[in-house]
């Protein structure tokens, strides 16, 4: 849309909120009336020419066929539009018969809006329309709102028309609609200081998604075309995309039929988008209210090309009980198969954290493509996302888990970089996500990157944050690109790069490194005496013992409310369970219990420092036995944690010793895939005795991991990177998980050399002398 025009538009619009509601409503509330009003002129406008026909068939069918109910068919058929309206009123009639009661105007205007189809009647309801009328009339403000709103001079149409003086009123199309509401939306937020909204999305980045998507197979269209956007906004995205595939101005001119599919979390968007789609003809049914995450709208539908720039970097936490119970994934679009290091099958989840659900809406697409056993042509995906799509999430996490699944499916094509502030209301990095589960030959297996970020040309205007654009010569030179599959060198800091890398190139195996514990111990007074207390409770049982000494072996539950109230002010957050346990009188019992014991070991030990944990923990049982005191495995550790810390001169602390020969050797080394001279490097350490191997606790303090590529072999890496440095170390490749992640930096990035000193100290000396010089002559030294 020109930029001229669609500041002049905005400001027209906004015009009307000051001149009209100043003093009915605050500022903020400006949005309210002036986006259903734009939305119901731009319908009323387009059945103006119709009215008389619309009223002759209702006239036909009332009074000559003598329906009870309206056919629908005859009276869309009437006002040319899947939409219409049976009142003898318009808009432009409403004000042209107004007098000066508000009472008698308002009752025409709810005759008029009740005189809607349902389908319109839909958008009202969502708007809050009919209240917003009745208030103007209270306020004395309604026939002054309608006054502007049917001005001659402002053209909410997606045909031009000629203003009273003869000029041409540049049409108004869906994205033209789509970016007048982003920026009216932008200023009445920024009144109420609020944020702007989604991102809209730009005409050119629209034209460049298209493009990619239709060009490679545009002499390969199905003969029926369905279109989905998960978070389709004012719907911009869909319509045009049909418009590129079929209007006669369009860029293929597909003969078959495209129908569009959308939803949108948001009323107001969601009714415009509604609206236009009314306007171009569309089913506006298939277009959806509600949260695409929290509901699978079209379950059980595929489509053809998908298209979206879902929200990024916002909370899904409110839609999280519809995904998932707990821990299990109970919507069958965020659950997957992936294989583990062995190959095995297993169950895995696609969800990413709760502060950006981006990539749900992704995984939302891809449960939708068409399986190519149902359809030759199978699906094409675009989808707009931030930088955290491509590289957050630990290796097993979701977000890594959604790019290992599309990408092992070998269904990810490409992904551009865009240049930043090229977006209406962010200044942030974007990038382009090509999908398709029908890739060409010379594609399989591969996965191109672009990095487009230096291609763009400046606004002469900002529009919001958006302060560059892509110009048509950019686009085709992304496309051409993209389409030719082709590695390009950046030329300077200028122009465009691409490379074109194997799916496996984004893989890589998170390895876990452990190292052995090395523990030294001493029974000591102040070491065991927090063994009064629960680990788990400790701040909260010191304060309740300090508060109430010895009753606490007693009984506490007359302290019971005052003991949680201070737990409340603490901000503890106990749960219910551990508030029990805190006034158990068992629970200190046992604790004391424990205590007394460390005490009997701590006479029997004394102060002696042991540099050898294996020795020690030896010792400790064998005054265990001879005083007749039995622990459980967890006192007995909670007492040996209490008296020993790690330190790096002391002995090594035994796990146990591994016998291994025959079947269970043969087995082990299939497992760990290496040979017996490589077991150390997996932590099973050769012993004096053949076939007898001694394994260490590890330090989980210490326990390390190293991102190692799916190309590259696990033990090399080790010994090349890890066992150089830290000799004592090994590998658990139990622990070993597989995730995938893409950096355009690492690909892409240009390393600048830093200017010598004598540059830099001539620019200082010069910036000096220019600083003396303006000093002086502020000071009429000069």
């Amino acid at each position: 849309m020109n930029t001229a025009v669609h500041n002049k538009l905005v400001s027209f619009i906004w015009s009307i909120a000051d001149d009209c509601l100043r003093d009915v409503y605050v500022r903020g509330k400006y949005r309210d009336v002036i986006l259903p009003m734009v939305v119901l002129r731009r319908l009323d406008a387009l059945l103006e020419p119709t009215k008389e026909a619309v009223l002759e068939e209702l006239a036909f069918q009332r009074d000559e066929a003598g329906f009870t109910e309206w056919d629908e068919g005859g009276l869309r058929q009437a006002s040319g539009y899947v939409f219409y309206n049976t009142s003898e009123w318009t808009l432009q009639r409403l004000h042209d018969t107004a007098t000066n009661s508000q009472q008698i105007l308002q009752a025409n205007f709810e005759d008029y809006l009740n005189g809607f189809s349902d389908n319109v009647k839909e958008i009202i309801e969502k708007f809050k329309l009919k209240s917003q009328v009745r208030h103007m009339a209270t306020k004395d403000v309604l026939l002054d709102v309608l006054e502007k709103f049917t001005s001659s001079y402002i053209n909410l149409t997606p045909f031009q028309k000629l203003d009273p003086d003869g000029r041409k009123l540049p049409p108004l199309s869906n994205l033209g609609m789509g970016y007048v509401f982003e920026e009216l939306i932008r200023k009445f937020n920024e009144e109420n200081n609020e944020e702007a909204g989604e991102h809209f999305t730009p005409r050119e980045v629209i034209d460049l998604m298209t493009h990619i998507i239709f060009d490679p197979i545009k002499n390969n269209l199905p003969p029926v075309m369905t279109i989905y956007d998960p978070a389709c906004g004012s719907g911009g995205m869909l319509t045009e995309s049909q418009n590129f595939i079929k209007d006669e101005e369009g860029e293929i001119k597909a003969k078959g039929d495209v129908y569009l599919y959308g939803k949108e979390i948001n009323d107001e968007t969601y009714a415009i988008c509604k609206s236009d789609m009314m306007i171009k003809g569309n089913d506006p049914e298939n277009i959806r209210v509600g949260s695409t995450l929290s509901t699978d709208e079209f379950a059980g539908t595929t489509f053809d090309f998908m298209l979206s720039n879902p929200p990024y970097g916002k909370s899904w936490a409110s839609e999280q009980k519809y995904i998932k119970d707990g821990k299990d994934v109970i919507d069958s679009r965020f659950s997957i198969k992936l294989k583990n290091y062995w190959g095995e099958e297993e169950d895995a989840d696609a969800i990413p954290r709760s502060s950006d659900g981006q990539l749900l809406f992704l995984m939302e697409m891809v449960s939708k493509m068409k399986p190519l056993d149902k359809s030759k042509y199978g699906t094409r995906i675009a989808s707009v996302h931030n930088g955290s799509s491509l590289f957050t999430g630990d290796a097993g996490g979701g977000e890594s888990n959604i790019r290992r699944y599309i990408i092992e499916n070998d269904w990810l094509e490409a992904i551009v970089q865009m240049p930043n502030n090229l977006f209406y209301n962010t200044g942030i990095t974007t990038y382009i996500w090509i999908l398709s589960n029908n890739k060409s030959a010379k594609r399989k297996g591969k996965v191109q990157l672009i990095d487009a970020s230096q291609l763009y040309q400046k606004l002469r205007k900002n529009l919001g944050q958006k302060n560059c654009e892509f110009a048509p010569a950019h686009i085709n030179e992304i496309v051409k690109v993209y389409t030719e599959m082709l590695a390009v060198e950046k030329a300077e800091d200028k122009g465009i790069a691409a490379q074109v890398f194997d799916n496996s190139d984004f893989g890589f195996h998170k390895v876990t490194i452990e190292r052995p514990k090395r523990l030294k111990a001493q029974f000591t007074a102040e070491r065991i005496a927090g063994l009064r207390f629960d680990k788990n409770l400790n701040d909260a049982m010191v304060y309740v013992y300090e508060t109430y000494g010895e009753e606490v072996y007693q009984d506490l539950s007359k302290y019971e409310k005052d003991i949680k109230d201070w737990a409340e002010k603490q901000e503890l957050n106990l749960n219910s369970k551990q508030e029990k346990t805190l006034i158990n009188v068992a629970t200190w019992q046992k604790q004391l219990a424990i205590l007394k014991t460390a005490q009997v070991l701590l006479k029997a030990f004394g102060d002696k420092i042991y540099q050898d944990f294996n020795v020690f923990v030896n010792e400790v049982d064998e005054v265990l036995k001879a005083q007749k005191i039995k622990l459980s495995a967890s006192e007995k550790n909670a007492i040996l944690n209490a008296v020993s810390w790690y330190d790096d001169e002391a002995e090594k602390v035994k796990k146990s010793i591994v016998k291994l020969s025959g079947d269970k050797m043969s087995d082990l080394l299939t497992h760990l895939g290496c040979t017996a001279g490589q077991l150390e490097d997996y932590g099973y350490f050769t012993t004096d005795k053949k076939g007898e191997y001694q394994t260490y606790e590890t330090e989980s303090d210490l326990r390390d991991t190293e991102n190692v590529s799916l190309k590259e072999n696990i033990n090399s890496y080790f010994l090349r990177e890890v066992k150089p440095h830290v000799s004592e170390a090994w590998i658990n490749l139990d622990a070993t998980k597989i995730g995938y992640e893409i950096s355009f930096n690492k690909y892409f990035y240009r390393h600048k050399p830093l200017r010598s000193i004598e540059e830099v100290t001539a620019d200082i000396l010069a910036l000096e002398n220019e600083s003396d010089g303006l000093i002086r002559e502020i000071l009429n030294l000069a």
